[in-house]
């Protein structure tokens, strides 16, 4: 799927830069620059998106350049479509090529926000009431920090310090704490900060597909069992298909990721076999990174599920395309299914992508209500 989707990215992006070089030709500056050339104003043309892929990709990356091209594109075709409309009504061809620099300006304007919208980090509460006999628990979450990119293991500090004010009983992290490309020192560090978290019932976690590595612990100079050593040494507890009970009246059941499932020499338990002889008097808050299993967790009569995983859909218009195609069950947000609650979070951070055009960045404060 990863294959095609890239493939279909680049092959996007050379047919954009083609298109684009196209409609730069109009610009008025590149006509009196050219001096009637044909070849010199289409070269022209041309250089005008290559130099915009060649700058962005310098400054964020080849693939969020791709991104960049892509949006440039789908704005220009609008802004063209508009233009002709207002022509086609007025009877009359403009002067200026109004369209292109339209085009420009509104891109610009659009992932600048996107760009603030990946980067800044919000606050989301849910309050969530049960009519099971427990006390008040506060939770804080996050997933998908991917260390290293959006911020380095120093600047996740901030975030946690925002999660510290809080005031939380219980922080919990589901998955992607790391990435491929997440350097040791950067998630030495990160685990450092997660250690100076205050709770009543303490820091968990949970591993997300990117956690243990794709391509083996040399490429980034430690393995999954490195970090599992790094996160406990600051005190966070790490679940694999394990079920810890909070004080009196809560349960906490941390998954292995789904694609254990398919991992060589690996598996994980079914939310059968995992909350099989649990007090159903309690309540039960399920961590698991990918936002799947909705059919069994609801059978299994959990009270609430969190996970992370979809990046709240990344780009608008495609922000559901996994709800859509059944990759993920959720995609973002608060769902009620019997008497189970499912949480998905849009994540604090990104991985390679730099820009959100269809959510944002986010911790998530959830508030559980017992009845007295």
């Amino acid at each position: 799927m990863w294959a095609i989707l890239l493939g279909t990215l680049v092959i996007g992006t050379i047919a954009g830069i083609l298109y684009l070089g196209n409609r730069f030709t109009k610009f008025t500056l590149i006509q009196k620059t050219a001096k009637g050339k044909k070849l010199v104003r289409y070269l022209l043309g041309l250089l005008s998106p290559l130099l915009i892929l060649l700058g962005t990709g310098t400054l964020l990356g080849p693939i969020n350049a791709e991104i960049v091209i892509l949006h440039l594109v789908a704005v220009w075709l609008a802004c063209d479509g508009t233009a002709w409309l207002i022509q086609k009504k007025r009877g009359k061809t403009p002067k200026k090529y109004l369209a292109g620099a339209f085009a420009l300006g509104i891109t610009a304007i659009y992932l600048t926000c996107a760009w603030f919208l990946a980067n800044h980090v919000w606050r989301t509460p849910y309050t969530l009431e049960t009519d099971k006999q427990v006390e008040n628990l506060r939770i804080v979450q996050i997933a998908d920090s991917h260390v290293g990119n959006t911020f380095d293991g120093e600047g996740f500090l901030k975030h946690v310090q925002a999660m510290q004010a809080e005031n939380p009983d219980l922080v919990v992290i589901t998955g992607d704490f790391v990435d491929d490309d997440t350097s040791r020192e950067d998630m030495i560090a990160a685990c450092r900060a997660l250690g100076t978290l205050e709770t009543t019932y303490g820091v968990f976690y949970v591993f997300g597909n990117h956690d243990k590595g794709y391509y083996g612990p040399e490429f980034r100079g430690y393995s999954g069992q490195d970090l599992v050593d790094e996160l406990e040494k600051n005190r966070v507890t790490v679940l694999q298909d394990q079920i810890v009970p909070l004080g009196d009246s809560f349960y906490l059941i941390g998954r292995q990721d789904r694609f254990e499932e398919h991992r060589p020499g690996s598996s994980r338990a079914s939310m059968e076999d995992l909350t099989a002889g649990l007090d159903p008097n309690r309540y039960s808050i399920v961590l698991d990174h990918q936002p799947y299993d909705y059919d069994a967790q609801e059978a299994a009569g959990v009270d609430l599920v969190l996970s992370g995983h979809t990046h709240g859909g990344q780009f608008f218009p495609f922000n559901y395309m996994g709800q859509w195609t059944g990759i993920d069950a959720k995609t973002y947000g608060l769902e009620k299914r019997s008497n189970t609650s499912f949480i998905v979070t849009s994540g604090i951070a990104d991985w390679a992508l730099k820009f959100r055009t269809g959510c944002r960045s986010e911790y998530v404060v959830v508030d559980v209500q017992g009845r007295p």
